[in-house]
């Protein structure tokens, strides 16, 4: 069965969510690129919130569509693993596999405990209160200067001009490298979360190759930060902590790696999204003119409405019933944060953006317990200094066409937004 085809309402087929639910098959890359894909989780979400697809390019999978059923899931890591040597975090087995040799890597999200929280507290001082606090008046500069040299009244790539520059930036001081080694970064981000049918995907050994790049370019930096006084940097930290200053190098490559796809994935596609919001909820956002204190609420709400990372996986170590389907030992549990963050149960009305959601902080998309997204903070700091920017320069960012989505059902994002704003005039700036 091509379920490519049969989801595809130009070739005359049946649409997959009118398949019968036992074909269902929602790790295709296609339906999340057009979103497609939501009202076949809402289908799964009413018929068979745990979901079983016995065959699909990754091999069979349980689905975990409920906002409920996710968050079980995700606390529980002795019954789910993450750990690379029972699967990892990804539907693609082959993500952080080997291609020739031993190439193998796993950054801490994909160990559990007790490994996970020691490799975890090496970096955590980066996103501490302090920290956070620091950082702003640089994000700040960063922010005024490129909104200020965005060409007012042409039309723009958003996620080229805004989103990327700003979130490799912040990549770059993280890391303490160059800004102009910035783009490095953002590629090695990409081709890490690119699994098989994906956006900047070429092939499982040309990805090998590229990350082997990254690994040189890192150690020689470990290296350089291990023979230093500590600094306050993510490679330092890694380099002076006692469990992370001996690693392996495929180990270190891990941490390295997903350091950088957590620094670069949430918050560049956010920032995206909240542009493509304004432009789907005017009325919610005019609020926001008015009221700048809402700010907060939307981002958070944005965060959710878009959830940039749709799933992660998990491994089932040992036997477990869920709403009466039997989940064996050894089975992959995917838990599809994007259909958790629209269940109707939780969130009312969850195809809207709304601002005054009295339970605006329950989304997924940070995850939950132990592999809460370390960065969190960061990104929301960052998206907030962007919105008051936005908000004393412009009255207007207008979409000039549709926006071009990520083919990934890893990440969901947008790979262009053309746009054009309109300044604020004297008038509304009093």
């Amino acid at each position: 069965m091509n379920n490519d085809r049969q989801s595809d309402p130009q070739s005359g087929a049946i649409r997959i969510e009118d398949l019968p639910i036992e074909q269902i098959d929602v790790s295709q890359h296609r339906l999340f690129e057009t979103a497609e894909v939501l009202p076949v989780f809402a289908r799964l979400r009413r018929e068979a919130p745990v979901h079983y697809c016995p065959k699909s390019q990754f091999g069979p999978y349980w689905s975990i569509t409920r906002h409920e059923d996710i968050m079980r899931v995700d606390t529980d890591p002795v019954t789910f693993s993450s750990a690379i040597q029972n699967g990892g975090v990804s539907i693609d087995d082959r993500l952080m596999r080997a291609t020739k040799g031993d190439f193998r890597f796993e950054g801490f999200i994909a160990k559990d405990p007790p490994a996970h929280g020691r490799y975890r507290k090496a970096v955590q001082p980066i996103v501490s209160a302090e920290s956070l606090q620091n950082l702003r008046s640089l994000i700040q500069e960063r922010t005024d200067r490129i909104l200020d040299e965005l060409p007012v009244g042409e039309q723009f790539d958003w996620v080229e001009r805004v989103s990327v520059k700003l979130t490799t930036m912040m990549m770059a001081t993280l890391f303490d490298v160059p800004l102009a080694d910035a783009p490095k970064l953002a590629y090695w981000s990409d081709i890490t979360g690119a699994i098989e049918g994906a956006d900047g995907f070429v092939s499982y050994e040309h990805r090998t190759e590229q990350l082997m790049k990254c690994l040189d370019y890192f150690s020689a930096l470990f290296k350089e930060r291990a023979a230093a006084p500590p600094k306050f940097d993510l490679i330092s930290m890694l380099a002076h902590d006692p469990d992370t200053c001996n690693l392996q190098p495929m180990d270190f490559l891990g941490q390295v790696l997903l350091l950088i796809v957590g620094s670069n994935d949430t918050t560049r596609n956010s920032m995206s999204a909240s542009i493509n919001c304004l432009n789907l909820f005017p009325d919610e956002f005019r609020k926001m003119w008015a009221d700048p204190g809402l700010i907060d609420a939307m981002v958070k709400e944005v965060v959710r409405w878009q959830t940039p990372i749709a799933h992660q996986r998990r491994t089932a170590v040992k036997d477990v019933v869920m709403r009466d389907q039997t989940i064996r030992a050894g089975d992959k549990v995917v838990m599809w944060y994007y259909s958790g963050n629209r269940d109707e149960t939780v969130f009312p009305n969850p195809d809207r953006v709304r601002f005054d959601r009295a339970n605006i902080n329950h989304h997924l998309s940070f995850g939950f317990g132990i592999h809460r997204c370390m960065g969190m903070r960061v990104a929301e700091l960052q998206l907030r200094i962007l919105w008051q920017a936005i908000l004393e320069r412009f009255e207007a960012i207008e979409l000039v066409a549709a926006p071009k989505r990520i083919r990934s059902i890893s990440r969901n994002g947008y790979k262009e937004m053309m746009v054009r704003v309109t300044p604020r005039s004297a008038r509304t700036r009093q």
